[in-house]
């Protein structure tokens, strides 16, 4: 007999929240992941020990590619990823239904991944403007919905 699950895996919206924040995440770490890589090629470090580990003090600077993995990339992830995860979890307890739930968390994750790929891949403008501007559509919706739903106890 299986055990019983939480409540909170039996809410569809919940679950498919969890999916595409999941998701969300692990981007997020392939993002550290291709910094330091390009750290690495670039021969570009933060740190004055790891630039001596790999081949000297000249090594200790800021590199244009690298940044734009970190500071830009990875920066605006958090800066926008942060938010939907606490706009998603609160409308998830609201009772949306599951397929328009779905939508918000299904566009903003691609939003979010096309954004990363044109940062990344220097892509032509607008494409990266576009993709962010996409992704902030749920979380406005969400947003709105959050304060409709909870205006009458404030």
């Amino acid at each position: 007999r299986a055990a019983p699950s939480p409540k909170m895996m039996e809410n569809t919206v919940f679950m498919s929240f969890t999916f595409y924040s999941t998701i969300l995440i692990l981007k997020m770490y392939v993002i550290a992941i291709i910094t330091g890589q390009v750290r690495l090629r670039k021969k570009a470090f933060a740190n004055p020990e790891d630039a001596l580990r790999n081949g000297g003090l000249q090594y200790y600077r800021e590199d244009p590619d690298v940044e734009r993995c970190r500071r830009r990339a990875h920066r605006n992830d958090m800066e926008n990823i942060f938010p939907f995860l606490f706009l998603g979890a609160i409308y998830s307890l609201l009772d949306p239904s599951p397929a328009v739930a779905r939508i918000h968390f299904f566009i903003f994750c691609v939003g979010r991944i096309v954004h990363t790929i044109a940062y990344l891949l220097k892509l032509k403008a607008p494409t990266r403007s576009v993709a962010y501007s996409v992704a902030q559509l749920p979380c406005f919706s969400m947003a709105l919905q959050i304060l409709l739903a909870t205006t009458p106890y404030w």
